[in-house]
């Protein structure tokens, strides 16, 4: 399977297991984040750490879980940038609208952080 999807408390962690983001499996990804947010997540944490390219269809998924997520008042995360899909939401400035740790237990100290404000 390239996507493991382990939920964790208050939240949901999508972990994609393949080096490539982009038109072959993306949509596969949209697909899993729309079941995960229609049973009910808002917080999602997308961890990208095995990606390596990832293509416009590839960011589509990324902002539509960030959509999924805002609609449901919750939280989306993207962790485990490597460099060169780094360098791409840098380019695409999705920086400035996206929130993003380097690890998955960043992400998870951040939304325990947020859920004690």
């Amino acid at each position: 399977m390239a996507f493991e999807i382990r939920k964790n408390g208050k939240h949901t962690l999508v972990k994609v297991n393949a080096d490539r983001l982009d038109t072959n499996n993306a949509p596969d990804l949209k697909s899993e984040l729309l079941i995960v947010n229609s049973d009910g997540e808002k917080n999602i944490v997308l961890d990208l750490s095995e990606v390596t390219y990832c293509d416009s269809s590839g960011l589509r998924a990324v902002l539509v879980a960030n959509r999924l997520c805002e609609d449901a008042i919750g939280t989306f995360i993207l962790c485990g940038l490597q460099p060169d899909v780094e360098n791409l939401i840098k380019i695409s400035m999705l920086h400035t609208v996206l929130l993003i740790t380097d690890t998955v237990e960043e992400a998870k100290e951040l939304l325990e952080k947020k859920e004690n404000l």
